[in-house]
């Protein structure tokens, strides 16, 4: 572990990293940390906070920038250590690297560019009748120490330097990452990049931490600390929750933004389906396998009518299916407990396909079919079941298409394929799918998340612990954020992002109007 700057061991049991691949644990020994560790790193958090949050937007955009470039000066090695930790293949890992760095940069982009601060001015009226009115000036501070949750399934892109530290370190908070068992060494790779890069721009040691340990013990203790002020979790609805309770349970309940489960439906309209029917049930195929399914958008739901083109749908999936390699999953728990998710739906759908089989921690994917008020009716074929698994749910006409769109739960994704002719339909379609989804895309797989400024990786409950909100994407800075106004403050006093003059050169809200740096006030 990394403490405020400092290595250490813990005092708990022992962990290794696993290489699903060769089926064998890897060196060196990491050891869990206790409730002395949480508090070793919360109150250096908490000390660097003041610190930290009075440096400059350029200041931290800078040291965003400093982790990008030691993460990419690290990644042979980087990425070796990522490969043997998750069993995912080099290309993968590689892009992921280039996803990590990319997010770090585009947050170091937001911040330089200004409108994260939410400046807002409204000018006094001393001749407002009947009551004058005062000078009201608004911007963003920072919450406080953040605790993040590294992912199972992204050894970077969610994990130590991932999009939740990304953010929060952006917004001016202080880190403390609860790194993932499943790759403990790439996190001590990271973390050390990132440990360099807070000691090279002089920022105090607390500004970031890793620690290792159990999530009923060491996670709930992190959440629990009063000095921890939001949380960002990527992993199981279990996990999300128990983190959820702890922190409103607090004597000062905090935000816990966690993404947990999602399904992803995907609905195939009528005439995309009678024309390329075939065509999709392969591109469904490649999107349901990749990664073992290990994606949190994998596509475990398709929804069609029953006719002629999901028949041919159905048999160009089973065939590219059948020819599906089995392929390592990240651990073996994950791996047992995809067996056991396949299980619960053999009981209760029939059986279209499986692709190659494999052994004990691979993935060996399935592909199961069942009809609308079958699925309606169960909560357990509704369940996520992680990894390369899905099942395909037969409607009687569109009208029942849209009652499983209104039955089914909060997902990160929808996807529609639509052609022209089934416009009218889908118009029927969006407005539900909306209310279900934070990303909704025609045409494509939900496989696959931009980072960009338009992107939502978020979703109605369970989907996330909070739906306003998005783990990918310049707007996750929010999470991190929340608005002071200030009132008649005297203008010797007055932050910079909403001082007289605008010396920050921001685009600021005056009288309710956007104006430009050029127009001032």
């Amino acid at each position: 572990m990394i403490i405020a700057g400092t290595p250490v061991t813990g005092t708990g049991p022992q962990i290794r990293g696993f290489d699903p691949a060769a089926g064998q644990q890897l060196d060196p020994v990491y050891r869990y940390g206790d409730a002395n560790d949480v508090q070793a790193a919360a109150a250096a958090a908490a000390e660097a906070f003041p610190v930290y949050r009075a440096t400059t937007a350029e200041a931290r955009a800078r040291f965003l920038d400093d982790i990008a470039a030691r993460l990419e000066a690290a990644g042979e090695g980087l990425i070796a250590r990522a490969v043997a930790e998750s069993g995912l293949p080099q290309p993968r890992i590689t892009g992921e690297l280039g996803r990590t760095t990319g997010q770090l940069r585009l947050f170091a982009e937001v911040l330089r560019e200004g409108s994260w601060n939410g400046a807002r001015i409204d000018t006094a009226q001393p001749d407002r009748t009947p009551v004058p009115r005062p000078d009201v000036r608004q911007r963003f501070i920072p919450l406080g120490p953040v605790a993040v949750f590294s992912a199972s399934n992204f050894p970077l892109a969610f994990s130590v330097a991932g999009g939740d530290t990304a953010s929060a370190l952006a917004a001016g908070c202080p880190v403390v990452v609860k790194g993932h068992d499943a790759h403990p060494g790439t996190s001590e790779i990271v973390a050390r990049a990132v440990t360099a890069a807070v000691a090279d721009a002089g920022l105090p040691p607390g500004t970031f931490s890793l620690l290792f340990g159990t999530g009923p013990g060491l996670g709930t203790a992190l959440v629990s600390d009063p000095r921890i002020k939001a949380v960002g979790f990527t992993g199981s609805r279990g996990g999300g929750l128990a983190l959820a309770a702890a922190a409103a349970a607090r004597p000062e309940p905090i935000p816990v933004y966690a993404e947990m489960s999602s399904i992803n439906p995907v609905f195939l309209l009528p005439g995309a389906l009678g024309g390329r029917g075939a065509e999709l049930g392969r591109a469904f195929i490649g999107s349901l396998t990749l990664g073992s399914g290990q994606f949190c958008t994998n596509p475990g739901l398709i929804v069609a009518v029953d006719g002629p083109g999901l028949d041919a749908f159905v048999a160009a999936a089973r065939a590219a299916l059948a020819a599906a390699p089995a392929t390592a999953m990240l651990t073996p728990v994950i791996a047992g407990n995809y067996a056991a998710g396949v299980q619960k739906l053999a009981a209760r759908a029939e059986l279209v396909g499986r692709g190659e089989p494999g052994g004990e921690t691979t993935c060996h994917a399935a592909l199961f079919t069942t009809d609308a008020q079958t699925f309606l009716a169960s909560d357990d074929l509704q369940a996520e079941v992680f990894g390369s698994s899905s099942l395909i749910v037969r409607c009687a006409d569109t009208a029942e298409m849209q009652a499983v769109a209104r039955g089914i739960e909060g997902q990160l994704t929808a996807t529609v394929h639509a052609d022209e002719s089934d416009h009218d339909v889908a118009r029927e379609l969006l407005p539900l799918l909306e209310l279900k989804a934070g990303r909704v895309l025609f045409d494509g797989w939900p496989t696959g998340v931009e980072v960009c400024h338009a992107m939502v990786h978020g979703g109605p409950f369970p989907a996330t612990s909070d739906s306003r909100t998005t783990s990918v994407g310049s707007r996750a800075i929010e999470r991190f954020l929340r608005p002071v106004a200030y009132q008649n403050v005297p203008k010797a006093l007055l932050p910079s992002a909403v001082a007289d003059g605008n010396p920050d050169g921001l685009w600021r809200r005056v009288d309710g109007v956007l104006v430009s740096p050029a127009e001032g006030p």
